[in-house]
């Protein structure tokens, strides 16, 4: 059965072993529509996700997007005024240039742009290369425009990025890997470990990584290019014959191994010299990432954080790295740390941050069902109760895939819930090995001495396909279970608290986990591979950008003012908004209440008139028709509540401006409240709460009023230097230019089948761009690109040209919630579907930047001071403050990007947000993009602070998600 291994000679230098050991062988139609679209469910697997690669695949990418069999179901959506910037309600529009649409065509390259650029030949997966009949045009992202900006003082800034040197000749060996028979993520670590233990000499004595999937990477080429070998495992293995899941242990049979045959294959081997040079800006630009090198130095730095902690996405948690925390609801919350492998201008940089998310908390599960489910609080004093229908799908819900033990016998066991029983546990029978009826609760009884205490709750289904049943009090929830349940409002706040620390604290934690036992640097791989991680942050400078001079009303007259605090926050004390709109008609509803609260209503809009009065907009002290009272169930029946609304709009001649909804607390109906409102009704509402009418703050009553007049079309503020005033290169006041944000939500992980919402929101004014409105789109479940962007731009250029009588000069597009991975699927996508609808008018192509807004990131910029004395960094205790800007060291190598900190982080460390251009048809400098957006986050229309995102792009989240609460 054995065959000695046949040496090769091929070296080409590289390290290959030659030793004769022997090893075994072979082996929205309309433009006020919310289209909804039919789908078919996908059905996702939960147990812990592997990492995705760091960075985009190569180009060219294959990226046909297969369009989805779907039926419209229009819900109209009536509104009351042209713009509403705190969520722009979309409106309706008149059918323009209708006549003059056009079949789409192909755009031309930009002329002056570098944007079209053939591909180099790439290696097809086989490492032959690519025929001549896959070299295609592709697109790429645009490159740096210049080294940088110079606009700003300089500050000293210190980034969580650590710098990983690496040796470009060394040569690193990719192997598949084939485990049969399939084990689970622990076990084929566990079996990595042995393999590499007891086969030192067929694998040279090397130490591949192992990416926890089908590959190892190695320094050293293994002996023969297929391998074959057999590790046995103290593996427990259930036997059918013996009931409840119970299996032949370690206690019951100490010498029972499970035997796993593993097969390694040589698929490929490369270099880091391409890397060296795409990082060195040394390459020709069409030269693509190396992504096959990258991914290996990343998978070989995961390494050892992976043999040592859980990994969720891209990061690791324990137990033992303290500061664990229960959040209720049967969760608690676990600090980990998050690393990527990321090209910058400093070369390589491993990016480390701390990390906060729930697990399930490890207790029998009957305390766990009444710390997470309300109406099971009591359990452990009703012992006899049973649930209702209703009430078991609600436990099955909670408890479905969760993994548990039993306690009521030694065993490491551990098995997965697939539901519950139908029968309770007291009607429970089951046949024994001789085929005899056996009572659920006798079996326990005589087998273990123990009386089955919760009998009329079902018990635990833990197979897939057989019955195999558990009682719910002898199971206990295995430690290291991400939550994968929606947390609640509470859990959220204990979450996020958990994460918040001050930029010197976060600092430490980032500095103890890299030196840490279960870091990056921790461990003999990078040695191995000849990778050297630093263990102190990225120095740097950024640049603090100068505040925008604002515009505010006073008394029909224009005042300026000069943000000069420290936060950049302004008041409106004695000023008034810039654009103060007439409310008229308006009315109010309540929803709960007692009647003490009740009776602060008439005080309430006595103040709201005032303080809408000291803030330029009018408000009429009574409402249109006389306030009404509901109780808190009207908001539980659709019905009944679309009825209430539509009364009081026949109440008010079907005129009304702003409908006031008043609520006792946080209700699920919100959601139902405003879809009806402003689709069916077609009138913009503005909800609080009773807790906050009884402290009427100036602050409260000023952020109710700024929100009011946004959404009946006013604005808060305006850029005292307009725009073409300051970029004259690019803008003129008579060529006007539209801005536009577009972002897609999704629902929850658990939700596998409800549909993706797409929103895009564009400026309707020039040159104060500070008037938006929405256009929304449900689509295909988990979706990301926009499937009706092209319908949805062109709906928005129909609205431009009727406020402004002009079609754009230019289009500023601003994408949110694109991952790098996606980068260069949406702009092939999407940049597309933009031109296409320029491409309805004639003659129409606009020049376009696209670019791709990221909050979700974990650079994390900390300022420091060198201590004179000891010429030492000293980290502040202090964050960022608002204007700071970074496009240079830990942004791209190549490509147009910066990160930029708009706003000033009253908690925590401030997270700067990420702005990749991936197209730039403008040709804008660093210094004339950056300043544009951070002058746009100085007119969001809800407060008067600058805002940390771009508000094309935060509108357009804000729309996404209440087309969410549409569809909900």
């Amino acid at each position: 059965m054995n065959q000695a291994m046949e040496e090769t000679g091929e070296l080409h230098g590289s390290k290959k072993c030659n030793t004769k050991t022997r090893a075994f062988k072979g082996l929205i139609n309309n433009p006020h529509d919310l289209t909804l679209l039919q789908y078919s469910s996908h059905h996702f697997g939960y147990g812990y996700s592997y990492y995705p690669a760091p960075l985009p695949p190569p180009i060219p990418l294959q990226l046909a997007l297969t369009p989805p069999l779907y039926q419209n179901q229009n819900f109209p959506i009536a509104t009351s005024s042209f713009s509403d910037a705190q969520f722009p309600v979309p409106t309706m529009t008149p059918p323009a240039f209708k006549s003059l649409t056009c079949p789409f065509q192909q755009i031309s390259a930009a002329p002056e742009g570098l944007q079209w650029r053939k591909v180099f030949p790439s290696k097809a997966s086989n490492g032959s290369k690519m025929s001549n009949t896959t070299k295609k045009e592709a697109l790429v992202v645009v490159n740096r425009p210049d080294s940088g900006g110079v606009e700003g003082p300089v500050i000293s800034l210190l980034a969580n990025h650590f710098l990983v040197k690496f040796d470009p000749s060394l040569k690193i060996y990719h192997y598949n890997v084939e485990i049969s028979p399939n084990p689970s993520k622990d076990v084929a670590r566990m079996i990595k470990q042995k393999l590499v233990e007891t086969n030192s000499g067929l694998l040279c004595g090397a130490h591949p990584v192992y990416d926890g999937r089908k590959t190892f990477y190695s320094p050293i080429e293994f002996e023969n290019d297929k391998l074959e070998f057999f590790v046995s495992l103290p593996i427990p293995t259930a036997n059918p014959g013996l009931p409840f899941g119970e299996t032949n242990g370690f206690q019951q049979n100490r010498n029972q191994l499970k035997v796993f045959r593993i097969s390694t294959r040589h698929v490929s081997k490369f270099d880091g010299k391409d890397l060296s040079s795409y990082i060195s800006n040394e390459g020709d630009d069409w030269i693509p990432l190396p992504q096959d090198y990258l991914h290996a130095l990343d998978v070989i730095l995961r390494e050892n954080p992976m043999e040592k902690c859980i990994s969720v996405g891209r990061s690791f948690y324990s137990s033992s790295m303290a500061d664990t925390k229960e959040i209720g609801g049967g969760a608690i919350g676990w600090r980990g740390f998050f690393q990527s492998l990321r090209p910058t201008q400093q070369g390589l940089a491993l990016n480390v941050d701390t990390s906060i998310t729930a697990f399930h908390e490890s207790i029998g599960v009957i305390l766990y069902l009444q710390k997470r489910i309300d109406f099971l609080r009591d359990l452990t004093q009703r012992k006899t109760r049973s649930l209702t229908d209703e009430e078991r799908k609600e436990v099955e819900k909670a408890l479905k895939n969760i993994r548990v033990f039993v306690c009521h016998r030694e065993t490491v066991q551990r098995y997965r819930v697939y539901g519950l029983t139908e029968d309770t546990t007291e009607n429970l029978y089951f046949a024994d090995r001789d085929g005899k009826n056996l009572k659920l609760v006798n079996y326990f009884k005589d087998h273990y001495n123990y009386d089955i205490q919760f009998r009329n709750l079902p018990c635990l289904q833990i197979s897939r396909s057989k019955p195999c049943y558990l009682p719910m009090e002898l199971c206990m929830i295995c430690e290291g279970q991400k939550f994968l349940g929606k947390l609640s409002d509470d859990q959220t706040a204990r979450i996020l608290k958990m994460g918040c620390q001050r930029p010197k604290e976060r600092k430490a934690i980032i500095d103890g986990i890299v030196k840490g036992p279960a870091g990056p640097t921790s461990g003999n791989q990078a040695e191995e591979f000849k990778l050297h991680v630093s263990r102190e942050m990225t120095r740097l400078n950024g640049r603090i950008l100068q505040p925008p001079k604002l515009k505010l009303g006073d008394g029909g007259h224009i005042r300026d003012i000069t943000p000069s605090r420290r936060d950049r926050q302004w008041n409106l004390l004695n000023s008034h908004v810039f654009q103060g709109m007439r409310i008229e008609r308006w009315a109010l509803i309540s929803f709960g209440g007692s009647q003490e609260q009740k009776s602060n209503i008439p005080k309430f809009t006595n103040q709201l008139t005032q303080r809408c009065e000291q803030l330029g907009i009018f408000l009429n002290k009574s409402t249109i028709v006389s306030p009404r009272f509901e109780s808190t169930q009207v908001l539980n029946n659709v019905t009944l509540l679309e009825s209430k609304l539509k009364k009081i709009h026949r109440a008010a001649s079907n005129n009304l401006q702003l409908l006031i909804c008043i609520m006792e607390k946080k209700h699920k109906g919100y959601a139902d409240l405003k879809r009806i409102a402003e689709t069916s009704v077609g009138v913009v509402s503005q909800c609080c709460l009773y807790p906050n009418l009884g402290r009427l703050s100036s602050q409260f009553l000023a952020n109710l009023a700024l929100k009011i007049n946004a959404k009946v079309g006013g604005s808060t503020v305006a850029l005292y230097n307009s725009l073409p005033s300051q970029i004259p290169r690019l803008f003129q006041s008579d060529e006007p230019v539209i801005f536009m944000g577009a972002d897609v939500t999704h629902p929850h992980p658990l939700d596998d089948s409800s549909p993706s919402v797409a929103a895009v929101v564009g400026s309707m004014n020039w040159p104060a761009a500070n008037k938006y409105v929405s256009r929304m789109r449900s689509q295909t479940h988990r979706e990301e690109i926009i499937q009706d962007l092209a319908a949805m731009v062109g709906e928005l250029l129909d609205d431009f040209y009727q406020e402004v009588n002009k079609l754009p000069k230019r289009i500023i597009f601003f994408r949110d919630g694109v991952s790098e991975t996606q980068f260069y699927k949406v702009l092939k996508e999407e940049l597309q579907a933009v031109k296409e609808a320029c491409s309805r008018f004639p003659g129409y192509k606009p020049p376009i930047t696209f670019a791709v807004v990221q909050k979700r990131h974990h650079t994390r910029l900390f300022p420091f001071e060198t201590d004179p004395c000891t010429n030492q960094n000293r980290p502040l205790d202090d964050n960022i403050p608002p204007g700071t800007v970074v496009d240079t060291v830990i942004t791209h190598p190549r490509e147009f990007d910066f990160y930029l900190c708009s706003h000033w982080g009253v908690k925590g460390t401030s997270r700067p947000t990420h702005y990749h251009t991936l197209w730039d048809e403008n040709q804008f400098t660093s210094d004339e993009l950056q300043k544009l957006v951070y002058n746009l986050c100085y007119t969001f229309a809800r407060c008067t602070k600058p805002v940390s995102l771009v508000p094309p792009a935060y509108y357009a989240h804000l729309a996404a998600y209440r087309g969410r609460l549409y569809l909900e």
